[in-house]
């Protein structure tokens, strides 16, 4: 049985039982002992400091009806001077009991409360075993006897009434009197209801939880004092009582008397009289603090679940710091299920591209459990790197590290925009101080008169057309990377086809086979034409020989679209492949590979990969890895998230 439940017997050995109060005590311990899994229960009586032993239920020598001691040589000698129980695990090391009460009694566990008769000190009401007990007592238990030395109390008072009765009707109020006191004195909400569903007797608590009196309450219907949502569950809830069925822990929304709502937890049993049911007994406790408790820790949890970033708890206490928690934000970022990933190391995130010495910085901050912010790459679980930025903060107990909190955040758009930007920085400056030389420095030729001005212009046209085309490449570049990537569903054969069919108008010359061996689609944006006819253009316009080939592929594998692109002309040149291979230009690149840029740019932008090799004479091979979409898949379900560039 729950807590709840064994409060609940307690109060009908009490409240509903023709016991008497000898009898009702005895099972009252008897319910203590069970409850509290101890072997030895008995109430005593003090007066003028001695202890008298009065009702036990269990086997002890030192402990029968009748034996008394001095208080001073008692376990109780503490207990009655408190309001609230004593409890006490190992006697050996309490201060609460005696050395003389542990040599007299040699009793190990021990909680009592004491009893209050018309508000004096009348003794008080133990439970103990000789052994120690290994863990502490709960509130739930403290409070059980706590309500049970009331309970004894009023019984005694009335044991004291009941002896002064005199006539049957008196003796017949007197007990009503009785029952109705001990409700009063419970912390819970004790009720009765009729078979019209109306209120014959509310206990006192009333007052204290909805704020309306009893006398307010008795005579209304249950429906009266309930919320509009509680109603339905209530009825039902009343009409399985009055079936003769028990309802337990039904969850009710009270209407108090100033228009605020408590919640109370509701407990019903059949009441019968001559064997016919005549109503229903009720217990509610106010929980209301423990929901408002649980709904801010719901909406805490909930926050935490669907934050945007990562959120990672780490358990510093266990080897290698597994992981013990990850919410949906981690895993909309790595794409790893938390199923996946709890009880592992964070560390399944790196890989190739990851910096060995900004890993070594985390760790070192890890071990001194001091708070650090990084940033690195790490991989997804299909296999795509990106930016991420590490917080961990160390959390302690007790000046103790218990756990590792850990938000990720994907920069990956952020990073790529700032290597953009120092690129083309890079790129103009250089270009344009060299260029801008040479034209100087024929215009300083110019001045001199000389007989090859002819050539002398041309060379400026040239300068300046490359500077023309630079900032044109420049200017696409940029503005590409500011428009919003949009995936779309892209049949590979017909973008193929829009993207070549220019090309085979405007240089007949050249060969361009197309061959498509995939029947998925493409999941990227409408600018991969543009990337596209930047490779072709680069194949078709830099192929010296008199009939240029170029042939283009597409295959899937299931996950990925491999696109390829080879043509048979002198190959790329080394500068260029270094812009693919290192992602930058160097002081002294020049900037024909921002064409190159540009394709990466695209295709990372849609989680896709860029690289491309050079057979020296024997041409070129750029390949390009996009996402891949079924027929039945939708675009969500295949985008995937910008990756590093240059991978």
């Amino acid at each position: 049985m729950t807590a709840s439940e064994y409060r609940e017997q307690l109060y009908q050995i009490f409240l509903v039982s023709d016991c008497d109060v000898e009898t009702s005590i005895h099972r009252a311990l008897d319910l203590g002992e069970e409850y509290l899994n101890l072997p030895l229960g008995f109430v005593t009586e003090v007066e003028e400091g001695q202890q008298r032993i009065v009702h036990v239920s269990g086997d002890h020598d030192t402990i029968r009806p009748g034996i008394q001691c001095p208080l001073d040589e008692a376990y109780c000698r503490r207990t009655v001077e408190l309001d609230s129980a004593l409890a006490v695990q190992d006697a050996s090391v309490s201060q609460a009991i005696s050395d003389r009460a542990r040599q007299r009694f040699n009793l190990g566990t021990y909680i009592g409360a004491k009893i209050l008769v018309h508000e004096d000190n009348y003794g008080t009401v133990c439970f103990a075993a000789e052994q120690t007990r290994a863990v502490d007592f709960t509130d739930a238990e403290e409070t059980f006897v706590e309500i049970l030395a009331r309970l004894i109390g009023q019984a005694l008072e009335r044991r004291r009434f009941e002896q002064e009765l005199r006539a049957r009707n008196r003796h017949l109020e007197r007990e009503r009197n009785r029952f109705e006191a001990i409700a009063d004195t419970a912390f819970d909400l004790l009720f009765k209801l009729d078979l019209d569903g109306r209120f014959t007797y509310v206990s006192s608590a009333s007052e204290d939880i909805t704020g309306y009196p009893p006398d307010e309450i008795v005579g209304k219907r249950f429906t009266d004092i309930l919320s509009e949502r509680s109603i339905e569950s209530a009825t039902r809830a009343y009409q399985t009582v009055t079936g003769g069925d028990p309802v337990e822990a039904v969850e009710l929304d009270i209407v108090t008397a100033d228009g605020e709502t408590v919640v109370l937890e509701v407990n019903g049993t059949p009441a019968t009289e001559d064997g016919d049911i005549v109503g229903v007994h009720g217990v509610g406790r106010d929980i209301t603090a423990r929901k408002m408790a649980e709904r801010e820790l719901e909406i805490k949890n909930q926050a935490i679940d669907e934050a945007q970033v990562g959120i990672t708890i780490a358990d510093a206490q266990q080897p290698d710091v597994p992981l013990i928690y990850v919410n949906q934000g981690f895993e909309q970022i790595t794409g790893y299920d938390a199923t996946d990933v709890i009880g592992r190391n964070c560390r399944f995130l790196q890989g190739e591209r990851t910096d060995p010495e900004t890993v070594s910085k985390l760790g070192e901050h890890i071990t001194a459990a001091e708070p650090v912010v990084a940033e690195l790459v790490n991989y997804r679980d299909d296999g795509t790197p990106f930016w991420n930025q590490i917080r961990i903060t160390p959390v302690s107990d007790s000046d103790t590290v218990t756990h590792f909190l850990g938000i990720q955040t994907d920069i990956t758009e952020r990073k790529r925009s700032e290597q953009l930007i120092r690129v083309l920085n890079r790129v103009l400056r250089h270009n344009l101080r060299n260029d801008m030389g040479v034209i100087r420095g024929l215009g300083e030729l110019l001045e001199g008169d000389p007989e090859d001005t002819a050539d002398i212009g041309n060379t400026i046209t040239d300068t300046a057309d490359r500077l023309i085309e630079l900032g044109q490449k420049a200017r696409e570049l940029e503005e590409t990377a500011s428009q919003d990537a949009t995936p779309s569903r892209i049949d590979p054969a017909s973008m193929l086809e829009a993207t070549v069919a220019p090309y085979r108008r405007e240089h007949p010359d050249v060969t361009i086979d197309v061959e498509v061996r995939s029947e998925q689609s493409i999941c990227a944006g409408d600018e991969m034409q543009k990337a596209l006819s930047e490779l072709i253009d680069n194949a078709v316009k830099h192929n010296p020989a008199e009939s240029p080939r170029v042939e283009i592929t597409a295959e899937s594998d299931g996950e990925w679209v491999t696109l390829s692109i080879a043509d048979d002309g002198p190959g790329i040149d080394e500068m260029e492949t270094a812009v693919i291979s290192k992602g930058e230009e160097h002081a002294l690149e020049h900037g024909s590979g921002l064409g190159l840029w540009l394709v990466n740019w695209i295709v990372t932008r849609y989680g896709g990969s860029f690289q491309i090799q050079s057979d020296g004479d024997d041409g070129s091979c750029a390949t390009i890895h996009l996402p891949a979409l079924d027929d039945d898949q939708s675009i969500e379900a295949a985008a995937k998230r910008p990756t590093i560039l240059f991978w």
